[in-house]
């Protein structure tokens, strides 16, 4: 049995399979609709992603809450008081506070257990392909690496990270500050359909635009080729919000022209889905760089 526990928080977008099959500790954060304030568990115990998504197609929107320093300290206490030294593999800085409370709990923390180890990794990653770079961390694991090769391993290969993701609808970006009102309107008339990514700073960066829903899933499938590192021999993620054919389309195109053989979808949780709304497709994969 490991020495050490992998913590990580639901933005995430992890399957509930992986969360137990890798015992990862998983800290859900807040979102607040229709004025009531839910958890983003894995196991969507509190909402379902379907049910959220019907809601915001209704017209209700979402707000969401950064995991506070108390929350992040209250996480790694639980850990610590089991004589476990924690790895947190965190939200990205460029994107929420998150890490930040990890981090200053961890400050906090390490008078008060002194003979514990704490490391706080940040990802720079957001939905899925935070969870694609936790799944890896678990695996390491699993396989009996130490807290600090897995930490360095997080380190050295977290640029490599690649996210491209495409949505349908530009209001939620426009809301986000994402993309401008103008944009917005011009781009909605014209079928345009952004191409984004998340930087090496974390942060989200619109980089292109393709004329028609069809033509930005194609363009996610296209850096697959212009980025990834040996694309048949890894595991790639895909994330969408409620629209789990476009998802699909993009894993089947994918295993075509470059024959990977193993894609896990899911869905992209209320958290992050509050900002992308319905209808975005999120693929994530190892690259040269991101």
């Amino acid at each position: 049995m490991s020495d050490y526990i992998i913590i990580t928080d639901s933005s995430c977008d992890l399957p509930d399979s992986i969360v137990k099959e890798l015992e990862l500790e998983v800290l859900p954060l807040a979102f607040i609709m229709d004025g009531k304030t839910y958890r983003n568990w894995p196991d969507n115990r509190e909402m379902s992603p379907g049910e959220f998504y019907g809601k915001q197609r209704e017209g209700l929107m979402a707000t969401t809450n950064a995991v506070n320093v108390g929350e992040a300290s209250d996480a790694l206490e639980a850990v610590l008081k089991q004589g476990k030294d924690a790895l947190v593999l965190a939200f990205s800085s460029g994107l929420s506070t998150t890490c930040n409370s990890f981090q200053i709990a961890a400050g906090d923390l390490a008078g008060q257990y002194p003979g514990r180890k704490i490391y706080v990794v940040d990802t720079l990653c957001a939905s899925l392909g935070q969870g694609m770079f936790v799944y890896q961390a678990g695996r390491l694991r699993q396989e009996g690496k130490s807290i600090e090769e897995v930490r360095d391993w997080a380190e050295q290969t977290k640029l490599r990270q690649c996210h491209w993701f495409t949505v349908n609808d530009l209001f939620f970006l426009k809301k986000g500050g994402r993309v401008s009102a103008a944009t917005a309107v011009v781009g909605t008339m014209l079928q345009i359909k952004p191409v984004l990514h998340v930087d090496d700073e974390g942060h989200l960066i619109n980089v292109a635009k393709a004329r028609g829903r069809k033509a930005s899933l194609a363009a996610l499938v296209d850096k697959v080729g212009e980025l990834a590192d040996d694309p048949a021999s890894q595991t790639m993620f895909i994330s969408n919000s409620d629209c789990a054919e476009d998802a699909q389309f993009v894993a089947d195109e994918i295993k075509k022209r470059y024959g990977t053989k193993e894609i896990i979808l899911n869905s992209i949780g209320p958290v992050i889905g509050a900002h992308t709304g319905p209808g975005c497709v999120a693929l994530f994969f190892m690259g040269k760089h991101r």
